[in-house]
């Protein structure tokens, strides 16, 4: 194998996927560091998950006009002035253009240009094996990166994370002759400026409705700055998102009607194992980042972990997803792709069921644990095996535009995991709080009556010594502040297991997207061995 061609792409992956992680554990730094609030920063992230969304196709077809050797080398150094960017940020607006505008501008150029470039580089069971290496370095980066924020937000600043970034991009940039640029079929394309703009305004107004939906409301308007018609303004953005997706597809039939390029050949979706395996990496990115939105809040709000500890505690997803991601690549040489797939769902759906079992006001650090290792064991086979598929089942000069479409689908399912489990354990935390409270016996009814009135709207997840102190502001009586805290506690619980349980019926479910995933061993020197084994 090219291992040299693989440290530089894996490399690249870890960096893109490190930010989000770090940022997310940080959030309460930057707003002492820049004198803001948390929704400000909530939106410099949210901006960067855009930014990425919306331009993922284009920058796929940019590699394939440019070259994606070239494309990825372009992204590489805007990524790494963002990085420094961001490093050196004096205020928030700053802070937005480095991390959330060029850094998200890089990434939307690396990322498809990788998953062309690994195609290009490597065959048979070597590409199998470096898709492998790159999605277990993609959970490893997701991670790690708790970990890594956490130390250094609390031992050093939240900026050396972008300064070593600045260093990673560096060693990639100087290893980067050892990648030999994918082959293209045919002349280069042109870009489809109407369709670039379609398809950006229609799927970053969907990831914006989606993620903001736990701030606004989807249908019941909580936080929503206006109410058309008296519903939340996310269900209208996801709605104009998806008309323009339908607006960017009829231009693109028309375009290839004209036998103009379009942005991308919606042909593509009508090759069954590409279409299973977006759909796969879509429901794997859900399940993995609505997990990743449960952890956290147990550990830190109910358990009481800082952020390194939560990162800790949390390694062991890293260490199997990355093993077996492994393991994946060398089983698909005598296990059907569908079956290792198969098989990944069900382990991770089993990994979901014992944590089910571990959420308890005192943390089982052995079940704990063994759930995190059981679900990146499931992860891993999952991961080893789509990106492979995807990339295989088109010829050459398709790839950019598959890659596009790949880390689209990613992009698509980790907004959706983290808006719809987060929905449900809000939901669920504030209507089991407000139940509790009104069949509580220590609560004299009129205090009751109050908070529910006062919960009505909807209830933050927070500490329940938080919630202690604000009902002693309130002036509720001790006793009743502390049923108060008690029941509270209690939604807590029901409202995590509930989207744990959520996530969980989804990884079953998706297991129906699997039908058209290879269903037979193909041989190694076969290219576009996903496909030709679904089509036999």
């Amino acid at each position: 194998m090219k291992k040299t061609a693989l440290v530089a792409l894996a490399t690249a992956q870890f960096v893109m996927v490190l930010d989000q992680s770090v940022m997310n554990v940080s959030i309460s730094q930057l707003v002492d560091d820049f004198d803001t609030t948390v929704p400000t920063i909530q939106a410099v992230i949210t901006l960067y998950c855009l930014v990425m969304a919306m331009l993922m196709l284009t920058g796929g077809k940019i590699g394939d006009i440019i070259g994606r050797r070239k494309a990825f080398v372009i992204g590489l150094v805007i990524y790494a002035v963002g990085s420094t960017t961001t490093a050196l940020a004096p205020t928030v607006g700053i802070l937005a253009l480095g991390w959330s505008v060029l850094e998200g501008i890089g990434a939307a150029l690396v990322l498809p240009a990788m998953a062309a470039l690994i195609a290009g580089n490597f065959e048979g069971a070597q590409r199998k094996a470096a898709y492998a290496v790159i999605g277990g370095v993609a959970g490893a980066g997701i991670a790690i990166g708790p970990i890594l924020g956490g130390w250094a937000t609390t031992e050093l600043t939240w900026r050396v994370v972008f300064i070593g970034e600045v260093v990673l991009v560096a060693v990639i940039l100087a290893l980067t002759p050892k990648v030999a640029d994918a082959r293209r079929d045919g002349p280069a394309p042109k870009l489809d400026v109407v369709g670039a703009v379609l398809s950006a305004a229609g799927i970053g107004a969907m990831v914006l409705g989606i993620l903001q939906s736990s701030t606004w409301g989807f249908l019941t308007p909580k936080d929503s700055p206006v109410e058309p018609f008296g519903f939340s303004l996310a269900v209208f953005v996801v709605i104009g998102g998806a008309v323009l997706l339908w607006a960017f597809a009829a231009w693109s039939h028309r375009r290839e009607d004209r036998g103009e390029d379009p942005l991308v050949h919606l042909r593509l979706f009508s090759v069954l194992p590409l279409r299973a395996g977006l759909v796969g990496l879509f429901t794997q990115n859900l399940v993995l980042m609505g997990v990743f939105f449960v952890v956290p809040l147990y550990l830190q709000l109910v358990i009481g972990l800082d952020a390194l500890e939560t990162g800790l505690r949390m390694l062991p997803i890293s260490i199997t997803m990355f093993a077996f991601s492994a393991l994946g690549s060398r089983l698909s040489s005598r296990v059907p792709v569908r079956t290792i797939v198969r098989t990944g769902l069900l382990t991770a759906t089993v990994a979901i069921a014992i944590l089910l079992a571990t959420i308890d006001p005192e943390l089982r650090d052995l079940g704990f644990g063994v759930s995190m290792a059981v679900l990146g064991i499931g992860m891993g086979l999952i991961v080893s095996q789509l990106g492979n598929v995807v990339q295989s089942s088109v010829d050459a000069s398709g790839r950019g535009e598959a890659g596009g479409l790949q880390y689209t689908g990613q992009q698509l399912g980790s907004s959706v995991g983290v808006a719809l489990i987060g929905a449900l354990v809000l939901a669920g935390l504030t209507n089991v709080f407000i139940d509790r409270i009104a069949e509580d016996e220590r609560i004299a009814p009129e205090v009751a009556q109050q908070v529910s009135v006062a919960a009505g709207d909807g209830v933050d997840f927070v500490a329940s010594d938080q919630l202690a102190a604000a009902a002693e502001e309130a002036g509720i009586d001790e006793g009743s502040a502390d049923a108060i805290v008690d029941d509270y506690e209690q939604a807590q619980l029901r409202a995590l297991k509930t989207g744990l349980l959520a996530t969980g019926v989804l990884a079953l479910l998706s297991l129906m997207s699997t039908r058209h995933l290879p269903d037979t061993v193909p041989r190694d020197d076969d290219e576009r061995a996903p496909a030709a084994a679904a089509a036999g």
